[in-house]
């Protein structure tokens, strides 16, 4: 061994000593923190369908790919990261040896051909990912950056400590091929035989490129050691967990669809017995969160694509997906060190220990606005419609929606803090069992003139329908809905379909109660129309409501309510794929089809609404008839009356809807078609103003599938 290798092998030796070390420790630190959240016991269920659900989504990355180019230079980034660790072992051995290779399957053609083309190909993709950060840097002004917000050194060191250590093995392998001890014959190794080719003979130099290799990837542990928040770095180890803990692994859109319910000590909270003293309602600090949100906060990546996809951060909302969890993360974090010293229970001797900053962040409302020095701005809070945009597009799998709706529930059902034209729709609902207050005896108004009798499930005999008909709020109260509510019980009658309805018996799902955090009014509401139901002997439910659609669906199991659930669109698309319902006249003109986050992102139900619509559209700009907009399907814009917005103000930046409409617009389509109240409302009114300002032609309208398809049956 010369005095090269012995230098090289000392100082290799020595900084990876300091930086195992470190990384242990920040490791054990980690831990610490994750264990402060809140017990979750539904986490450790079906481990195998877990196993092979991270397995997929990381080595096959399921959900990175949905954007093609990243999503490609990702995966061969993420493999040339998983060989560099080979890599790297194997510059030990080369810095004692410039020779030497890695032990036992060093020295295989096939080690040396795929370790060559993945570090090809990750050196490309990692060029490519630079690429993109550059190209779509914060600071431009012409654009709403999705790494706005983001660590961007912390990026930069990672991605071009990536390329240096690929350079590395390159410049080894190239210098091994120059000296005549590369291990692999061309064919396993070409790139490095022809970088050999242009090299001069220096066997020292192998040695001391193993050294530096081993310097900075070195230096690269003891960096992210020293900074335990660089969810850029470290979501390379915590991704596997994180997607594994996942609250559904066998549901697509797993995070979406039901909320969690609203737990305390790891149990799911009982009103009637509940103690606001003793039991967690909502959370109120960032150590209620359970572990799995604590988890949720140290695995962002600060990727920005929740960002890029939130309808509030793009219409000039406050809130930003990524930067609440970065907020609740880096407060966490902060607040560590006097909750491991005990908290509020911790002694003087304990507390004495804990440095200034920590005691400062203790301090801090979870909620609340600059005067207050609040972890998350309530505009933050309320801006969210619980569209799911953010869940859909995490790579890691971060369920951002329950994190919000768990802050709500404090704020409303313990603070009584929340929007003020929220309270009208929350008293609605208690005293009227409706958000609109309307009486209930004119719940069943809308089947008058129908031509047919419409049989409440009272009055016939269970068995005799097939289908109950779960109408809504909004298609017994709103106009609008009204005409979605009479043209799907016509079509089902036109088709022969038994169904029938609870009339007054109906109340609210609650869906607004629950999204808005008053889970008292919601299991009020929920635990009566599970009562009505379960007496009726109802199995088979009809809902033209998304929000009821997922309600009754996802959520009313969790009190005892068990029933199969369909979409009005998805029964009309059987009966016209069956021939029971035929279109006999087409639709004139293009029609575009607005996705409802809760039928489709939440749900996953897309294709029916446009099996419908391609029967009854005309010729247009395709063969369908259909024209799609730029968002549709998994990354459809939200119309914004989710999360309980539709009785809320919208104050700040620009409207939802509108953004909507004028996407929909832009498609030249004469028919805006919607499968959801609620878009039916937010869509029409963007419309009717645009038509007001004269940017939207006459004759552009916004209706239901179910209006569009009846249009085309009746002659």
């Amino acid at each position: 061994m010369g005095a090269v290798q012995i230098v090289a092998t000392c100082v290799a030796a020595a900084i990876t000593v300091v930086a195992v070390v470190l990384v242990v420790r920040t490791v054990r630190r980690m831990l610490a923190v994750v264990r402060l959240g809140q017990p979750d016991p539904t986490r450790g269920d079906r481990k195998g369908l877990r196993l092979r659900n991270m397995l997929a989504e990381t080595l096959g990355h399921t959900r990175m790919l949905r954007w093609t180019v990243v999503g490609a230079a990702h995966w061969f980034v993420m493999v040339a990261f998983i060989t560099l660790s080979l890599l790297v072992l194997e510059a030990y051995f080369e810095a004692v040896k410039p020779s030497n290779g890695l032990p036992l399957i060093g020295g295989w053609g096939l080690y040396g051909l795929v370790t060559e083309w993945i570090g090809a190909l990750g050196f490309i993709g990692i060029l490519v990912l630079i690429g993109i950060r550059l190209r779509n840097l914060p600071r431009k002004p012409e654009r709403r950056s999705r790494f706005t917000g983001s660590t961007m050194w912390q990026a930069y060191y990672v991605e071009y400590t990536i390329l240096a250590v690929l350079i590395c093995g390159f410049l080894i392998r190239g210098f091994k091929a120059a000296n005549g001890e590369l291990e692999w014959p061309v064919w396993a190794a070409p790139l490095s035989h022809a970088l050999g080719s242009v090299l001069p003979a220096w066997p020292a130099a192998v040695s001391l490129i193993a050294m530096v290799k081993i310097i900075v990837s070195m230096a690269w542990v003891i960096v992210i050691a020293s900074n335990i928040t660089m969810g850029v770095a470290w979501h390379r180890f915590l991704a596997f967990f994180n997607i594994f803990f996942k609250r559904a692994p066998g549901r697509k859109g797993s995070g979406l669809g039901a909320l969690r319910p609203m737990t305390s000590n790891g149990k799911p909270l009982d009103f009637e017995e509940a103690d606001p003293d003793k039991d967690q309602f909502g959370v109120a600090t960032v150590e209620q969160f359970s572990w799995k949100g604590m988890l949720d906060f140290t695995t962002c990546t600060e990727c920005g694509r929740c960002q890029s996809q939130c309808p509030a951060w793009n219409t000039g909302k406050p809130l930003s997906p990524k930067l609440l969890i970065l907020n609740l993360r880096d407060h966490a974090y902060a607040k560590a060190p006097y909750l491991l010293a005990g908290g509020e229970t911790a002694t003087e001797e304990a507390l004495a220990k804990v440095n200034v900053l920590a005691l400062a962040e203790k301090d801090r409302p979870l909620i609340g606005g600059v005067d207050e020095q609040g972890v998350i701005d309530p505009d933050v809070l309320w801006s969210c419609t619980t569209c799911g945009a953010c869940v859909e597009q995490c790579p890691v799998d971060i369920e951002h929606v329950d994190h919000i709706v768990d802050m709500r529930r404090y704020q409303l059902l313990i603070e009584s803090n929340f929007p003020t034209e929220a309270g009208v729709m929350l008293r609605n609902l208690e005293n009227k069992g409706n958000p609109w207050g309307a009486a209930q005896s004119t719940r069943d108004d809308w089947t008058k003139g129908l031509g047919f009798e419409v049989p409440n499930v009272a009055e016939v005999e269970e068995g005799d329908y097939e289908y109950l008909f779960w109408v809504g709020c909004a298609g017994a109260f709103e106009d609008r809905a009204k005409k979605t509510t009479r043209a799907v019980a016509t079509l089902l009658h036109e088709a022969g379909v038994k169904f029938a309805i609870l009339g007054q018996g109906e109340t609210c799902t609650g869906d607004p109660a629950r999204r808005i955090g008053n889970e008292f009014v919601f299991q009020m509401l929920a635990q009566q129309n599970v009562e009505t139901l379960n007496e009726a002997g109802v199995k088979r439910i009809v809902a033209t409501c998304p929000h009821c659609f997922n309600t009754l669906s996802n959520e009313y199991g969790q009190l005892g309510g068990h029933y199969e659930v369909i979409h009005h669109t998805q029964l009309l698309a059987q009966l016209v794929s069956a021939g029971r319902l035929t279109p006999v006249q087409p639709l004139d003109g293009a029609v575009t089809y607005h996705d409802p986050c809760y039928l489709g992102r939440h749900n996953r139900v897309f294709a029916p609404p446009r099996e419908v619509l391609g029967a009854v559209a005309g010729p247009s700009r395709d063969d369908s008839g259909l024209v799609e907009m730029d968002r549709f399907a998994e990354r459809s814009f939200c119309c914004g009356a989710g999360g309980a917005r539709m009785w809320m103000e919208e104050r700040i930046g620009k409207r939802i809807n509108v953004e909507r409409v004028e996407e929909a617009l832009s498609t030249g389509a004469k028919t805006v078609a919607v499968a959801c109240p609620f878009c039916l409302t937010m869509l029409g009114d963007g419309v009717t103003g645009k038509k007001a300002a004269g940017a939207a032609p006459e004759d552009v309208e916004v209706v239901d599938v179910a209006s569009v398809l009846l249009r085309a049956v009746q002659k």
